[in-house]
């Protein structure tokens, strides 16, 4: 996989190289960025990188993610099928990795991961059997007489045993071992694994960049490339989604719209049948949908103050916005974004879902109100 793969990106491209050619390569790397900027396909081809030696076997090994000296750690769940003592590893989805990594790309969601695993209501971790499973293969001598290379996708996803372990690993890294950490939530690392690290972040693609990227690889006319783009955020996979058919934005609308003409009618009836719909879904589109109803407020909120270059919403929710977006005020902006907020801190500690939602619903009535 080559940088070639990489939407944009150059400064940090550019950096990565830089640092290899000047011998100043850290043992520890951490690109921080939002989700679909491109960390993850930024890791992935500078791992090759380092390992290509030039050979025709190399360049073979590379080409098909299956080098001995590159090493992936990444989120995982327990099956039913595995042992009560059992720790879950990377090794239990390889194929599965491998496979969404050569058909998807290096740009894939979490919800997509879950799905190639065959768990949706559960919420992927990195377990402590996972370090010692890596600790095990890094204390090998590198085949190929390089480095070996350890990429390693949502480290914030770590339980503490195992974090704890890496940290250790961190500090006294085996020989010519290079760490390549893709996060996108660094505050929820240990400190002293986050001062163990260079941190490099990689910031939001450009809109320009996004609509070139659509027209030139997904062959999008101009037009649409340029809505899609704007609506994207910055992120690929964003713009990606965009383009597809019945999109899961969609659905999110429908549930936002739901949700906020029956507070506003105080239907308790209908919203705990609402709260009942979201605690169906698993807990990682939990998630999103408060991630959506984060978005969808903040742009209710700015379209009030008729800014459009500063509202990024689809043909679909500007048309919702026009009546409801008055609703969403200075008195209960803060208030609301609060409010999700916390229902995403509970979803992620496994709270019970219905009376997590329910109770965010019922306190969305109050907030309405406030003008």
């Amino acid at each position: 996989m080559s940088f070639n793969e990489v939407i944009g990106q150059e400064e940090v491209r550019e950096r990565l190289l830089q640092i290899t050619s000047e011998g100043r390569l850290p043992h520890a790397i951490m690109l921080c960025g939002p989700q679909g900027v491109g960390k993850k396909a930024l890791a992935v081809s500078f791992a090759c990188h380092l390992l290509d030696n030039g050979t025709a076997p190399s360049k073979a090994m590379l080409g098909k993610l299956e080098h001995p000296d590159l090493h992936f750690t990444y989120p995982t769940i327990k099956l039913p099928s595995m042992g009560a003592d059992h720790k879950p590893t990377s090794d239990d989805f390889a194929r599965e990795w491998h496979e969404l990594l050569m058909g998807a790309g290096p740009y894939f969601t979490m919800d997509e991961w879950m799905t190639a695993m065959g768990g949706e209501n559960q919420q992927a971790v990195i377990t402590a059997g996972e370090s010692e499973s890596l600790l095990r293969k890094l204390s090998l001598k590198s085949s190929q007489g390089g480095y070996k290379v350890s990429v390693v996708w949502l480290p914030e996803r770590m339980n503490i045993e195992c974090a704890n372990k890496l940290l250790k690993l961190i500090e006294e890294p085996p020989q010519q071992t290079v760490f390549i950490m893709v996060c996108e939530e660094p505050d929820k690392l240990l400190e002293t694994i986050r001062s163990r690290v260079q941190r490099i972040d990689v910031k939001p693609l450009p809109s320009e960049t996004i609509a070139q990227a659509l027209a030139e690889r997904r062959g999008v006319s101009p037009e649409a490339a340029h809505r899609i783009s704007r609506l994207a955020g910055g992120s690929w996979l964003r713009a990606l989604q965009e383009l597809q058919v019945g999109t899961e934005n969609e659905q999110f609308l429908d549930l936002y719209m739901s949700l906020m003409r029956l507070a506003y009618q105080r239907k308790i009836r209908d919203l705990r049948k609402w709260s009942e719909v979201m605690a169906a879904f698993g807990r990682e589109k939990q998630r999103r949908f408060l991630g959506y109803f984060l978005r969808m407020t903040r742009e209710c909120f700015m379209y009030n103050f008729h800014q459009h270059d500063l509202v990024y919403m689809s043909e679909q929710e500007e048309q919702f916005a026009t009546k409801f977006a008055p609703f969403v005020n200075e008195a209960n902006i803060l208030g609301l974004y609060d409010l999700a907020n916390l229902a995403i801190r509970d979803i992620g500690q496994n709270a019970n879902a219905k009376i997590v939602f329910f109770d965010f619903a019922l306190r969305i009535i109050m907030l309405l109100l406030q003008k």
